[in-house]
């Protein structure tokens, strides 16, 4: 066994030691593609989503080098009718290309150099395999002569393979020498078809359209915006979520707020997969969605000059949706031409969560909001300064009850709405949720909250740590505010918050429907609940 050729099954031992939870359901798909026109599967990810964990599992499965059915029995994959054919019947080719990378950098070479060295680590690995082939000096000929010495294909497990992408982004020339490299394994009609029989390559950004990476475009992509028969492998589910709750005694709803919310067709609901295990392991609920890349950076992306841009991250962060327009990304981590590009972008590197049916992105759990919450501040862009001061602002009013200053600045920023959604429900809690945008510091949101006789509209209920009173808010039209604020209780929304002991305000705002654009009063009633 080697390090690159055929590494063996002690990754996925290791793994099936841990918590785990059986995506071996993965192989059956990529067996199906085992020597034919589909062959060649790039799968797109963002970071802490288990790329790593698949490429080991696939290691282990086909390498030839050793006996896996100890680890796969038992396992969905066993019940496959394919099974035992492919079990660990290929050589394996498994290339981390950021490990190459830090190396480079380590040995205070240039990532230029990164692609020789992928093609010396395998030449090195094929002759101490197989000394017969020593004397052959093309790396592609020792692949191809391997393959007739032993009767066996190749499998390669590409683990983030756009990492020279990304490192060398202002490199073109180094990125070309990277692109030649798999154009020669992948794209070659005269090795190509006699030596390939799969290949799984994984990474955080889809192939760039067009341009120098045509040169692999004969891979079947899978996406965070279009995931398809993989969508069920992106995470955990929510069945396989709520078994390990089950088992290890967590609560289920809490894990649900922290780190679901991605969801694809005929799947349901995805889970962060890093995140559910550190939780579990840690026993606590918490974010952690670390910054692994400068080149990553959330602050760097929402703070970028597009018109919109602003608005939108008010709304997610408060809970809102935004449409988006996902076809216009060139799929890199340079060209941005619209608000679009941005919010596709961080679709793909996992801050958003796509709706598929509405063509629509928000923030997908408490997990992220989190962090976008604290990258939000960090941003020195006017506008969105503007809009953070005048939500941290009308928190304040609300608090002392400034009933005058909380009107005029929903007002405001109800007037923003398009004049055909200015009076649906949607619009209304839309505005709320954006003029509160900056609570997240101190409170959760709750919307539709199940509370006596119906359902609180909105309301933000304080984190552990703070001090802050409950908010319990209802906007409504040709009502006045000390309606709203009888309708709070009279329904008896606050009941189901009686338990918490702490200061609950009753927040009620009211306008009138029917009024032209820009003479819309706003009125505003602020009671302390007893």
């Amino acid at each position: 066994m080697g390090t690159y050729l055929n590494p063996g099954n002690g990754g996925f031992a290791e793994i099936l030691n841990s918590i785990y939870v059986d995506k071996t359901g993965l192989i059956s798909l990529i067996n199906r593609t085992i020597q034919t026109r589909q062959k060649l599967t790039c799968i797109s990810r963002p970071r802490r989503f288990g790329k790593s964990y698949a490429a080991q599992m696939l290691c282990a499965y086909y390498d030839c080098s050793c006996d896996s059915s100890g680890l796969f029995d038992g396992l969905a994959i066993s019940k496959d009718v394919e099974y035992k054919i492919h079990l660990n019947q290929y050589h394996v080719v498994s290339l981390d290309i950021s490990g190459f990378i830090s190396r480079a950098k380590r040995n205070g070479l240039g990532i230029d150099t990164v692609p020789n060295e992928i093609v010396d680590a395998l030449k090195k690995e094929i002759r101490e395999a197989y000394p017969e082939l020593s004397d052959v000096s093309l790396l592609t000929e020792s692949l191809k002569k391997c393959v007739e010495l032993t009767g066996r294909k190749f499998i390669f497990v590409i683990d983030e393979w756009d990492g020279m992408i990304r490192e060398a982004r202002n490199e073109p020339e180094t990125q070309e020498k990277y692109l030649s490299l798999l154009r020669e394994w992948f794209k070659n009609n005269n090795f190509t078809p006699d030596v390939i029989a799969a290949v799984y390559m994984t990474g955080i950004l889809p192939i760039k359209k067009g341009g120098s990476q045509s040169a692999i475009s004969d891979f079947k992509e899978y996406s965070m915006i279009k995931p398809r028969k993989f969508g069920e492998y992106v995470g955990f589910t929510q069945k396989e979520v709520e078994s390990l709750c089950e088992e290890y005694d967590a609560d289920f709803q809490k894990m649900k707020q922290w780190y679901d919310g991605y969801s694809f067709r005929e799947v349901g609901s995805v889970y962060n997969p890093n995140s559910v295990m550190q939780a579990i392991d840690n026993a606590d609920f918490d974010s952690y969605w670390t910054e692994t890349s400068a080149s990553e950076s959330l602050l760097d992306y929402i703070s970028m000059d597009y018109d919109g841009l602003s608005k939108t991250v008010a709304e997610l962060i408060g809970g809102g949706e935004a449409e988006v327009n996902t076809l216009g990304f060139a799929n890199d981590l340079e060209t941005f031409n619209s608000r679009d590009d941005v919010l596709t972008l961080l679709t793909h590197l996992g801050y958003l969560a796509y709706d598929e049916r509405k063509k629509s992105v928000r923030i997908p759990n408490e997990e992220i909001r989190m962090e976008f919450a604290k990258a939000v501040r960090g941003v020195k862009r006017d506008e969105t300064i503007r809009r953070l001061r005048e939500s941290d602002q009308l928190i304040r009013d609300v608090i002392h009850m400034d009933e005058e200053a909380v009107a005029a600045q929903i007002e405001k920023l109800h007037e923003e709405e398009a004049v055909l959604f200015y009076n649906s429900e949607q619009s209304l809690r839309s505005v709320i949720k954006r003029a509160f945008f900056s609570a997240y510091d101190e409170y959760i949101l709750f919307e539709e909250l199940p509370a006596g006789v119906g359902f609180a509209d909105v309301v933000y209920l304080p984190r552990r740590t703070s001090m802050m009173p409950v908010l319990v808010i209802e906007l409504k039209w040709n009502k006045s505010a000390q309606g709203a604020i009888s309708q709070i209780r009279d329904n008896h929304y606050p009941g189901v918050l009686e338990q918490y002991g702490g200061e609950i305000l009753l927040v009620g705002i009211s306008y009138e429907k029917n009024m032209p654009a820009g003479r819309r009063k706003h009125t505003c009633r602020i009671e302390r609940y007893q």
